[in-house]
């Protein structure tokens, strides 16, 4: 019987982070830490404003953004991530081991208070354009402890601060909070740098999503046609319910501003192109992790950083893999 649970976990496993029933206790519901209440004060925010959170591979980093009072929305924290599994790129199917690139809706069913990995959330993967496309693959969360098999992992501290932000957000009105997940922070120089990718013509796609925020600081209105994603600054309608059809180009007519920014980022990349910058080959063995952990993990062991980062024990997923990443400084831009 113990041998048939084993089996049965290892399977689960594949297809994402399991989130798994440990000990009852109040790590769900600890309030968020009084410095970043501070924080949000002194921004002009409060606790229940909604909020949008950006994940970005390359520098293994998560963003949480919040509305202030002005109506739009400025970044209130920014927190390094200690394991990502997979390359840079979508996930596609069952047991890749990719972490999602794509836009998610968290709402409050999806928060898991009992996680294996101390708090998480489920990203919705599938989406609706990932579902229609064929991809595969379940249970991809934002978690604590220092282990990926598909999900983005935060120390459990760094996680049980978002949990909370995230939680205050959806207790205060805010129906779900939109997950932006890119593969790297998409700058003219990261695109002409990984311009020969295979992945190239999709994260052209998810760029425009990637431009709109910054331009506007308001969540995506985010549509689905055409096998991509489309967005507009305001509500979409009359979108086709099935997104490999052909989009409505009377509804893809794009932000000015935007439209603007993506000029002149081209302007820039043509520019690198033309003084011979080179293309990025990446080779990532799988996934990887912020600076600052790559730091502790190769002077004090897995060991060590599984202590310093998660309160479960839940050891360091693929130590060697992570440390083989490559990574140099001028690829966080």
């Amino acid at each position: 019987m113990l041998s048939r649970l084993v089996l049965i976990f290892a399977a689960i496993a594949l297809s994402g982070c399991v989130s798994t029933v440990l000990d009852v206790d109040t790590k769900s519901s600890q309030p968020i830490p009084a410095s970043l209440v501070a924080d949000m004060k002194r921004r002009s925010m409060k606790p229940t404003d909604p909020v949008v959170v950006r994940i970005f591979k390359q520098e293994s980093e998560l963003e949480v953004w919040k509305r202030d009072r002005s109506g739009k929305y400025a970044l209130l924290k920014t927190y390094p991530m200690c394991r990502w599994s997979g390359k840079l790129g979508p996930k596609k199917r069952n047991g890749d081991r990719q972490a999602p690139e794509g836009f998610y809706a968290v709402s409050a069913s999806m928060l898991n208070p009992k996680s294996q990995y101390y708090l998480s959330f489920d990203l919705g993967y599938p989406n609706k354009l990932e579902a229609a496309l064929g991809y595969s693959g379940e249970a991809l969360m934002v978690h604590g402890a220092c282990s990926s098999s598909g999900c983005y992992a935060l120390t459990d501290d760094g996680v049980a601060e978002i949990y909370a932000v995230v939680r205050e957000a959806l207790s205060g009105g805010q129906r779900s909070v939109q997950v932006q997940a890119f593969p790297f922070r998409m700058t003219p120089q990261n695109m002409a740098k990984n311009r020969n990718d295979p992945n190239y013509a999709f994260w052209q796609n998810i760029k425009v999503g990637y431009d709109l925020f910054e331009v506007t600081r308001q969540p995506l209105q985010v549509g689905y046609c055409g096998s991509g994603y489309a967005f507009q600054s305001k509500p979409l309608q009359s979108f086709p319910s099935d997104p490999m059809a052909a989009c409505p180009a009377l509804e893809l007519t794009t932000d000015p501003l935007v439209a603007s920014k993506q000029e002149a980022d081209e302007r820039v990349v043509q520019a690198l192109l033309e003084r011979g910058v080179p293309a990025s080959a990446y080779a990532y063995s799988d996934g990887g992790m912020h600076p600052v952990f790559r730091k502790m993990l190769e002077s004090g062991g897995p060991d060590r950083l599984a202590r310093k980062t998660s309160k479960t024990k839940v050891p360091i997923s693929r130590p060697d893999a992570a440390l083989a990443d490559p990574y140099s400084a001028d690829s966080a831009n």
